[in-house]
């Protein structure tokens, strides 16, 4: 009974899903601003360069088209927002990658492959560590516990640690090739939000949680994954 108990509790922490309202604001939040304006716009900036262009245009644009659906019908499409919203993760932590790899390349000029074949394992590295510590949070009940308002003395350190590790690696990269203070303080802080957008990305996990425990969230939300006039009759 005490483990049964114990796997609800873990189950229900992760379970603990936004309205759909609310998923349509963090699109048009975080598309606009932090996906468009931060990562998308320098891309398209002076210096122009085709081949990041074309990195960049077919996942940015497949992931807007994607998201028409959740702004239009946010509460019929509810559950695979999860996804969608993971995806959107780990696109926007790539064009950041991109972002970066461009101050290098095109405003640095630096010749060769070895910034980028590093930068792509501290991509890949990051990726997998925020979906490894999403996990450890998960079964640790470090997400039950914040939820509680208990606080957690290894969660913070652990996080921080991952975000300063990204952050050193990028700013190290930098100084190698140029002692620019300008670039080093662009860099650290794209690679401060490649840090927040890659954890986004922990949300496909979680979208495939919800299928399997989708008979659990209904009980606690019998409206999950209806459309919106359906609602109005639970």
């Amino acid at each position: 009974m005490r483990k049964n108990r114990e796997a609800d509790r873990i189950s229900l922490s992760y379970l603990n899903l936004q309205t759909p309202k609310e998923n349509r604001g963090n699109i048009i939040v975080f598309f606009l601003i932090v996906l468009d304006l931060i990562g998308v716009l320098p891309i398209l900036a002076y210096p122009f360069s085709y081949k990041f262009f074309i990195a960049a245009i077919i996942p940015v644009a497949c992931l807007h088209l994607w998201a028409i659906m959740y702004v239009v019908a946010p509460y019929k499409y509810e559950r695979s927002y999860y996804l969608f919203f993971g995806i959107y993760g780990l696109i926007n932590t790539y064009i950041y990658f991109l972002v970066i790899q461009k101050l290098l390349y095109n405003h640095l000029l630096i010749q060769g492959s070895t910034a980028f074949i590093t930068g792509i394992i501290f991509f890949i590295a990051l990726i997998i560590f925020m979906n490894w510590l999403n996990i450890r949070f998960l079964y640790s009940e470090t997400y039950a516990n914040l939820q509680e308002k208990k606080t957690s003395k290894t969660m913070a350190p652990i996080t921080a640690a991952a975000g300063l590790g990204y952050v050193i690696a990028q700013l190290v990269l930098t100084f190698i090739y140029s002692t620019s203070i300008k670039l080093a303080i662009i860099i650290i802080a794209l690679s401060i939000l490649s840090v927040i957008t890659a954890y986004f990305s922990t949300f496909i996990h979680r979208y495939f949680f919800i299928l399997k425990n989708e008979e659990m969230i209904k009980k606690v939300r019998p409206e999950f994954g209806l459309p919106k006039k359906m609602r109005k009759n639970i």
